[in-house]
């Protein structure tokens, strides 16, 4: 049997999982019996179109998805984002559900004003030092050094030092919204 039939079941189990289904749920979902599915999954029944199109419809999937033999190409090729002084490089794909950057923060010329979004953040420093303004607390992290906060507290992030901070941050949905969107003809490569 070819590799790619063999890799429909556990990319059919997977999917299933993915949605938080149980065998029964999808196959009483597809109108087949939960042994026939299992079988499907443990590769033990050959795939059929007859048996893979109402699947695949229950789990809003193509054909495809389950029989693609070309790995994927892992790179991140996103452009750099340059905002107000910082260099933002994406190092997540478009639509991850992980938000992740490395930031470079410039060193600045006066402290930038404590914001509050809804967001959570997460950050590493890499090289330099931050400054990191959380409600009363004002703080300077060093390489190595990591913190994480909700951002519905009043906040500021900045270089420290006089030489720019490098730094790793993971945002939620929210988060990486206030921190990367730029107007259109704002955003350049």
């Amino acid at each position: 049997m070819p590799e790619e039939l063999q890799l429909i079941g556990p990319r059919l189990r997977a999917v299933r999982h993915s949605r938080g289904w149980t065998l029964e749920e999808l196959a009483r979902r597809a109108g087949m019996s939960t042994s026939t599915l299992s079988r499907l999954e443990s590769g033990k029944r050959q795939a059929s179109l007859e048996l893979l199109v109402p699947l695949t419809r229950q789990l809003g999937i193509r054909l495809d998805d389950l029989v693609q033999t070309e790995t994927p190409d892992p790179r991140v090729r996103r452009p750099v984002i340059h905002r107000d002084g910082l260099v933002i490089t994406p190092l997540a794909p478009e639509g991850s559900p992980v938000h992740t950057y490395r930031i470079t923060y410039p060193p600045p010329t006066s402290l930038p004003e404590p914001r509050i979004h809804d967001g959570y953040e997460w950050l590493y420093v890499l090289a330099g030092k931050l400054r990191l303004i959380l409600g009363e607390r004002d703080l300077v992290l060093g390489r190595g050094e990591a913190a994480e906060f909700d951002t519905r507290i009043p906040h500021s992030v900045s270089a420290a030092g006089g030489k720019p901070a490098q730094v790793l941050s993971i945002f939620n949905d929210a988060g990486a919204r206030m921190h990367t969107y730029t107007a259109p003809d704002a955003e350049s490569a």
